[in-house]
């Protein structure tokens, strides 16, 4: 097909006069209009033309951080709940996502991952498992169950490491017991490790860089900041993301978990590069108003727009989706679009080491985005077939 009278959007700005072409589900082609195209449905070389009116055209986002969708939950580790929660984010223009684990014990986990590997074939979409907990703090657990937190020992590692083709992802305490070693192994094995659930002080975080850790989950949330460390005041695990050059950082940019404020000054300590969007998606999302599920047995509840433990103790991630993350850092951040973008595209597919998606380059895969300018969904392929349009 060929894609004609878009705005293209590339990480470095906004360009009008280009067309995309696709074959094979790839892109093989950007370039000036060819003459006489241009009304939707002609084909041209056995190639459709899609006359996109004007509208953006974008890679497909990419969410490092989803639990679930409609009800269903990762922990569920069926085709079912995996199909929906793609579905319900297809909507949103995610076209690759990271099934996210809540903490369990760790044979519910390896169940994840399995069902994962059993299913990846059917499920193209899902391009891996981002493990969060149980290897976290209990004094910065969140919605977490904090009676199956435990320290990275041999055997745990062990367990895990036997699915280590479809781990793409670890959230990881770095000042646990046993952190450092279970660091330094995950990331030789190529597994993207983010430091989260944390109470880390500086030197923990800055132990845990040297060992391989290049990202922190869901950054402001369930992390240590400054404080008093007898009469010095000491940086914590933020404070060390946002200073470290090659630290990238999750943003559950909702203006839930982070106000406006704290968006704007994590856009100033790390541009446009360092930022991943993530939803952090439970169950929750896309239920009505009042709905109640679970996150792996604790009751929660839809409210505002945002999913909370039903005793309002503590958020219990949320009900967003990427577009909608995106369109807050346009809106109340004043992020470029093209930045916000890259926020859900290029970087999170350099964080977790995907080549061929997130970007408009020939030889990428054709997982495209068509927005309208009020930055509203109107049509997603994933490798040049539609997942998602209007009804």
């Amino acid at each position: 097909m060929i894609f004609t009278n878009a705005r293209l959007i590339f990480p470095d700005g906004i360009r009008d006069g280009l067309e995309v072409v696709v074959e094979q589900g790839k892109i093989a082609a950007i370039r000036p209009p060819m003459p006489r195209l241009r009304r939707t449905g002609e084909r041209v070389r056995g190639k459709e033309v899609i006359d996109l009116k004007g509208n953006y055209l974008a890679p497909g986002f990419i969410d490092l951080h989803v639990h679930g969708a409609l009800g269903s939950d990762t922990m569920e580790a069926s085709a079912e709940a995996f199909r929906s929660i793609c579905d319900f984010h297809a909507s949103g223009g995610t076209t690759s996502l990271l099934l996210t684990t809540a903490t369990a014990p760790l044979d519910e986990i390896v169940k994840v991952l399995q069902a994962f590997r059993d299913y990846r074939s059917a499920i193209s979409p899902i391009v891996g498992v981002h493990v969060e907990g149980p290897f976290i703090s209990k004094a910065k657990a969140g919605a977490q169950r904090t009676e199956f937190i435990q320290d990275p020992s041999p055997v745990a590692m062990r367990q895990l490491l036997e699915h280590a083709d479809v781990l793409k992802r670890v959230t990881i305490a770095p000042e646990l017991p046993g952190a450092l070693e279970a660091i330094e192994i995950f990331h030789a094995r190529g597994i993207s490790v983010s430091g989260g659930h944390s109470d880390a002080w500086d030197e923990d975080a800055r132990a845990a860089f040297e060992r391989g850790m290049r990202s922190v989950t869901h950054t402001f949330n369930c992390m240590s900041s400054a404080r008093r460390r007898g009469i010095y005041r000491v940086a914590g695990l933020l404070e060390f993301a946002l200073s470290e050059p090659d630290m990238s950082c999750e943003l559950i940019a909702d203006c839930h978990h982070v106000s406006p404020t704290l968006m704007k000054m994590l856009y100033r300590a790390k541009g446009p590069h360092r930022i991943c969007l993530v939803t952090d998606a439970t169950a929750g999302a896309g239920l009505p108003e009042g709905s109640q599920f679970a996150l792996f047995g604790k009751d929660c509840i839809v409210e505002n727009g945002v999913c909370l433990l039903a005793d309002h103790s503590a958020l219990a991630g949320s009900a967003a989706r990427m577009i909608d993350l995106v369109g807050k850092m346009v809106r109340e951040v004043n992020v470029p679009l093209n930045e916000a973008i890259a926020m859900a595209t290029e970087n999170p597919a350099r964080a977790i080491g995907l080549e061929t998606k997130g970007r408009l380059i020939v030889g990428a895969d054709a997982d495209l985005l068509v927005l309208s300018p009020q930055l509203d969904v109107v049509r997603t392929f994933r490798c040049g077939e539609v997942v998602s349009s209007p009804s």
